[in-house]
Parts: structure tokens; sequence; C-alpha cells
């Protein structure tokens, strides 16, 4: 039997990623700022997690990762049993170490520290907030794991639950929008978005896909 042929063929094999971000908790509520902090999903976010998990079901994936942090987990996990797999968690898919602002509001980003929150609004690429990680080793950093786990899936389709920065910076990858441009598109919590690895570079097929939340009615608030 003769061996399989290599990847030579980029587009013959493309490697089909669904990257959600993390269902909703607190902190995303109250605009604080989380980071590497390991704040846990909310009763909405908990929800939007079993949302998400439902919209995927029939997804055909082979495997599910996500970032290290808790409330990634949460979600993925959410995905991840209803096909039989287990998540495999990477601390190379954490969201953007932001130092100081990390536990602040944006409100009180802006009083305590205002020209550092003038250039995080600016989204000066090489910026480091109070001590953290700029926008610049991010966007190296997490592209470079979900491209390793692409290469890693050939031919496959999975899952990666990550956080909103990280998955802005694929994004721009994917479309190739400079760090600094401002954000004119939408990502919110468990939405779903579609993405192709062809060995050749990222392909955005479908961004912010929340079909699966607006279809449903969301739960009552837990003190009713």
């Amino acid at each position: 039997m003769s061996e399989p042929a290599a990847w030579a063929e980029p587009w013959q094999e493309p490697t089909h990623v669904l990257a959600v971000r993390h269902g909703r908790t607190a902190w995303n509520a109250e605009l604080r700022v989380q980071g590497h902090q390991d704040v846990p999903l909310d009763d909405l976010g908990l929800w939007q997690a079993e949302r998400v998990g439902e919209a995927l079901a029939d997804a055909g994936l082979q495997a599910v990762h996500s970032s290290d942090l808790g409330r990634a987990h949460q979600t993925a996990s959410a995905i991840a049993r209803r096909h039989g797999l287990a998540v495999q968690r990477h601390v190379d898919l954490r969201e953007r170490h932001l130092g100081s602002f990390e536990g602040q509001t944006h409100a009180e980003i802006e009083s305590l520290w205002p020209e550092e929150a003038q250039r995080w609004r600016r989204r000066e690429a090489g910026f480091q907030p109070g001590g953290g990680e700029s926008l610049l080793t991010l966007s190296a950093r997490c592209v470079a794991a979900f491209t390793r786990l692409a290469e890693a899936h050939r031919g496959q389709t999975i899952a990666i639950v990550s956080h909103g920065g990280v998955l802005d910076a694929l994004y721009r990858a994917a479309v190739g929008a400079a760090l600094d441009v401002p954000r004119t598109w939408q990502l919110g919590n468990a939405t779903v978005n579609r993405l192709l690895y062809t060995g050749e570079g990222w392909q955005l097929i479908g961004w912010n896909d929340r079909r699966h939340l607006d279809d449903a009615a969301e739960p009552p608030p837990a003190d009713t």
C-alpha cells in the first residue's frame, strides 16, 4: 500500500475551525477587565455555554481545545461532552495579560491611568498596559497557537474556545487587518466564528454567529 500523499495541495484538506468565545461572566457584565484573572461563567454564561453546545452538537467535531482559564474551559466542556470528547487546555490560548488593568472597570482605568488608557483605546500595538502584554505579543502568541492546532488536525473539524482579545487577533490575521485598526466587527460571548486553515494561511468563513442565542429564551434572573 502506498503512503498517503503529503499535504502538498493546501486546499485539498483544510482544517475547519469553529472558534468560540467563552460565555458571559459577571466581570463581562460589569465591564471589568479580566485578562488572566480566572473568573467563572455567571448564570447567563452557563446558559450560553449550553446553547452553543447544542448548536454544535451535529458539527462532527474531532477535537475540542480551550484556553486553560475556567470561563473558556466551562464553555468548551458544554461543547465537548456532546461529542464524547475531552477538552484539551492550552495556556497559550489565554486572554491578553493586562497587568494592573485587570480587576478594574473601564471607567476606573480611565480615572486611575488616563494617559495609559488613551494608549489602550488607540490600540497602540507595542503598548503594555500596567506591565502586561502588548497586542504584538498577544497576536504572535495566539495566532501561532491556533495555527499549531490547525496543523495538528489537518482535514478535520475542531472547536477552539478562547477569549475576545484572542479571537480579535485571529480575525485580523485572517482578513489582513492591522492591530491598531479600530474594531468594527462584533464579537459576542458564546458566538461561533468559522474559519479555514489551508497550510497557506487563515480564511474567514463566518463571524459572530449568535443564532443559537437569539432563537432561545434566556433564563430568568437568578433572584426571581
